[in-house]
């Protein structure tokens, strides 16, 4: 037997067993068309089918151009990527330029092609609402975990008809919202309600319905998630910001977070750690740039200089 047909040993998923020795190591041989045991060399099955593709590939790059499967599924498209594409080349399979005479065929049929591929109310929502969901977050920067994320918790929202008598808008930043909780990547609801059309009213309300029915179970934001974001984009050191997060985690430990607004307690927390760094900026700036105001920088830093000791908190 030769090398690559001994590789083909395997726990087969039907847990096939030799009628002779009970052993579970059989063998495909699929030049021979046998199943055999690897242990005491029976012939089980000699009418064996062989599954694999009938092509040979020398290379990856071979493998790949022979393959027939199609790209996996994208649950960014409303149809998932499963439906067939005329592209706009005009361009046979050939890659001849298509003749003029005909053009005019080809762009009937792409138009059709177009309607087709979302020929109800419900393809036709899901997919203005996913490519609102597109435009929401590269407009805010997000990656296509969050993207595909936000566009699974739409179809939920479809399946369920929770969309009905809502705009798509202020559904698509609702489930950009959820899907941003879900994988923990700092945006507030003001940053996502800013980049869409609908209003904070609406996107919030809206997501607490989504939340509640599909029962999410969301925990609130934590302070410490801002951190990293708003310590770079205020230019500070990698020491400023351990000590900031060090900061939030004794004030969560002393319960001071609760009740208050994570950007509010996070900002706070990057002013003080800025001050004990003597790498100061003014409560201003970072009020700008976390987006909220210096009140409330003001507020939550006393609360964390009367209740907290910073030096254990930013010690090393």
């Amino acid at each position: 037997m030769t090398k690559p047909e001994i590789a083909k040993d395997i726990e087969l998923e039907e847990q096939i067993k030799c009628t002779e020795c009970k052993s579970e190591h059989l063998v495909r041989d699929y030049q021979r068309g046998e199943l055999t045991c690897r242990t005491c060399g029976l012939v089980i099955d000699e009418n064996q089918i062989d599954q694999g593709p009938e092509w040979r590939a020398f290379d990856a790059e071979q493998n790949e151009r022979r393959a027939r499967g199609g790209s996996p599924m994208n649950p960014l498209v409303h149809d998932k990527g499963l439906s067939t594409d005329i592209a706009w080349s005009n361009r046979d399979s050939y890659g001849n330029v298509v003749p003029s005479k005909n053009r005019s065929q080809l762009y009937r049929m792409r138009k059709w092609q177009n309607r087709t591929r979302a020929n109800n109310s419900a393809d036709r929502n899901l997919a203005l609402a996913l490519n609102e969901l597109n435009r929401l977050a590269s407009k805010i920067g997000l990656q296509r975990q969050v993207r595909e994320t936000a566009a699974m918790l739409y179809r939920k929202a479809v399946q369920k008809n929770l969309v009905r008598g809502r705009s798509i808008e202020g559904v698509a930043a609702a489930t950009l919202y959820g899907a941003c909780r879900q994988c923990e990547v700092p945006r507030t609801l003001d940053e996502i309600t800013k980049a869409s059309n609908a209003t904070k009213k609406e996107v919030g309300r809206t997501y607490r319905y989504i939340s509640r029915e599909l029962g999410l179970n969301l925990m609130p934001a934590s302070p410490v998630s801002y951190i990293t974001r708003y310590s770079r984009e205020l230019g500070l050191s990698g020491k400023v910001e351990d000590a900031a997060i060090k900061i939030l985690q004794e004030a969560t430990e002393s319960e001071l977070t609760s009740g208050r607004g994570p950007t509010g307690v996070a900002a706070a927390a990057i002013y003080l750690a800025s001050v004990v760094y003597n790498q100061r900026k003014t409560q201003k700036a970072i009020a700008d740039t976390v987006g909220v105001t210096e009140v409330t920088i003001r507020n939550r830093y006393k609360e964390l200089t009367e209740y907290l000791s910073i030096t254990a908190a930013v010690a090393a």
